[in-house]
């Protein structure tokens, strides 16, 4: 869209505001509101903010921030606060004298994409978002009960859940997404919705737009959404699985119909790269202490560092879909994360694959949590980080995740998740009240 048709359609919906969205370090979604008048100063790179008081934006001596909207990216919200009629406009952050800022994780991301394209690839990613609806309590704050007793693909039952997750997909549709599939998850009150394969950056945009959409909605319904990785013990927790596949020349670099599984070099090159930084990128895919709870075995998560083209057990799958739809699925990332940075991590781990040839072990067909600890060593799988403690020392080792974020990012995310840790080991929890308090 150009500036021109943006104006038009604002004034043929009879917009009163428009909310310039971007997105912070830790992946919360910010926004500037504006009046109509004022949009096109927003489309001529003119609004201004604060970038002091966003976390891991700027000093305040460097505060001012410039908000460049992307015009493809404006949509109607399908909700009206009142008779007025508000849109959106996602946008990039620049600094006051007109250079890309550094911490604005989109920029992350379009650099990945960038060296991606020299190198003569085009990128497909596939999120699938998981995320629980649970009930408020009397006071109006978030419970962890659910509505339903429901299970993996269950038709019924039909209740504010179900009624939410169909005006959530409908939501979406009206805002111009193409959401791929949605049905009820694994655990009662959980739920998924999966978005078609796109370009990362829109497929960022996407998951960003999902989350604030999906509480907005599950509100007016009187739920809670969350996603939180593992908000209940003894359940599956929310993970987003994401499908990513490369074209080169108009074909799916991953397809050969000569190689193993029929996956080409390339493939096995891309899937090597993700096994050898996976767990350093996990801090990223994985930001929470909460995180490290879903991805513990017996709950469909994945634990261990391996790949196959057969079960589900392994850290990366790969479909059954050949041809155009060939494509790996990374397993482990969670929907807390954020999506700008998590697919800047991802896809530059398998272009480090693809760029130092490295050969992933052989695919894993056995099922990896039945296998034994001794099988496991003697197969070399390793396993992924247990908490956010190991998984930020992994990333501090690998000097591919510390130039994919840049120095700004990777400093700013390491001390605000070094906070978030201390603050979780030197807390008493409910679990050792319980524990110790009547017996010691």
């Amino acid at each position: 869209m150009t500036k021109q048709e943006v104006l038009q359609k604002a004034r043929d919906l009879q917009v009163k505001f428009v909310r310039l969205q971007f997105t912070d370090i830790l992946g919360v979604v910010k926004n500037v509101a504006i009046p109509v008048q004022q949009l096109e100063k927003a489309l001529d790179d003119k609004i201004m903010f604060d970038g002091s008081s966003i976390e891991g934006f700027t000093r305040i001596e460097e505060s001012d921030m410039n908000l460049r909207p992307v015009p493809e990216s404006f949509t109607l919200f399908p909700w009206r606060p009142g008779d007025t009629q508000v849109a959106r406009l996602i946008c990039d952050v620049y600094t006051h004298d007109g250079e890309p800022f550094i911490g604005d994780p989109r920029y992350i991301l379009r650099r990945v994409v960038e060296e991606a394209k020299a190198m003569g690839y085009s990128i497909n990613i596939g999120p699938e978002c998981e995320f629980f609806l649970f009930r408020f309590d009397e006071k109006g704050i978030p419970t962890t009960i659910t509505h339903d007793q429901g299970g993996y693909f269950d038709l019924s039952p039909v209740d504010r859940g179900e009624d939410a997750r169909r005006d959530i997909v409908l939501a979406l549709n009206e805002m111009g997404f193409e959401v791929e599939a949605s049905h009820h998850e694994v655990a009662p009150g959980q739920h998924e919705i999966g978005f078609k394969y796109t370009d990362p950056l829109l497929a960022a945009d996407h998951v960003s737009t999902l989350k604030f959409v999906t509480r907005i909605i599950a509100q007016k319904h009187d739920l809670h959404a969350t996603f939180m990785p593992k908000p209940i013990f003894g359940v599956n927790g929310s993970g987003m699985h994401t499908h990513i596949s490369l074209f080169k020349d108009g074909k799916n670099a991953f397809y050969d119909p000569a190689g193993p599984y029929q996956l080409s070099e390339t493939a096995l090159h891309f899937i090597g790269g993700l096994l050898t930084h996976a767990g350093a990128f996990t801090a990223v895919t994985n930001p929470l202490v909460n995180s490290y709870k879903r991805l513990v075995p017996g709950y469909e998560a994945p634990v261990y560092i391996s790949w196959s083209a057969s079960n589900r057990s392994a850290l990366v799958r790969v479909p059954s879909s050949r041809e155009e739809g060939t494509r790996v699925e990374l397993r482990s990332p969670d929907p807390s994360c954020n999506p700008y940075l998590a697919f800047a991590v991802m896809i530059a781990a398998g272009l480090d694959g693809i760029k130092k040839k490295i050969q992933p072990p052989p695919s894993a067909q056995k099922n990896i949590y039945q296998m034994s600890a001794a099988e496991r060593e003697a197969e070399g799988i390793k396993h992924l980080p247990a908490d956010l403690w190991e998984a930020l020392a992994q990333m501090k080792q690998d000097p591919l995740i510390r130039e994919v974020l840049g120095e700004h990012i990777y400093h700013h995310f390491l001390h605000a998740k070094t906070i978030e840790w201390e603050l979780y080991r030197t807390h008493v929890h409910d679990w050792e009240i319980q524990r110790y308090l009547g017996v010691f």
